[in-house]
C-alpha cells in the first residue's frame, strides 16, 4: 500500500516494538522491558525472551535504540531510546492518532 502524502518513512510499529521503545524512555535491561511492556498494555502483551532479544537487536541495528555503556555481564544490559527511536516513535503515534481520528468521524464518536 502506497501513501501518497504524509509518508512514514518508518512503517507501522508492531505493538511489541512500540512498546519497547515506549519503555526506553526511561533505561532499562531486558527483564525490565518485558515486564514494563506487560505493565503498559495491561497484561494484553507478554513478550517472550527470543522475541524482545530478537527485536532489541534489530532496534539496535536500525539506530533506534542503544546499550548503555558499563557491565560486563552481558544479560544485564541496559537500553535506551535514541533520538531516531523517538522520531520512530513519534510517527507512530501520529499515524495511530489519524486511525483513531477517521474511524471516529465515521462511526460518529467514542466506542461504547
Amino acid at each position: 500500500m502506497r501513501q501518497l502524502s504524509g509518508s512514514n518513512e518508518y512503517g507501522a510499529l508492531t505493538e511489541g516494538v512500540y512498546y519497547i521503545l515506549l519503555s526506553l524512555f526511561t533505561p532499562m535491561h531486558g527483564y525490565g522491558i518485558m515486564q514494563n511492556v506487560k505493565l503498559l498494555s495491561n497484561g494484553r502483551v507478554e513478550l517472550g525472551a527470543g522475541t524482545l532479544y530478537g527485536a532489541l537487536g534489530t532496534l539496535v541495528e536500525r539506530g533506534w535504540i542503544e546499550p548503555l555503556a558499563g557491565g560486563q555481564d552481558s544479560r544485564k544490559k541496559e537500553y535506551r531510546i535514541t533520538e531516531s527511536g523517538r522520531s520512530a516513535l513519534l510517527s507512530e503515534m501520529t499515524r495511530l492518532d489519524e486511525l483513531l481520528s477517521n474511524g471516529r468521524k465515521l462511526i460518529g464518536g467514542e466506542p461504547e
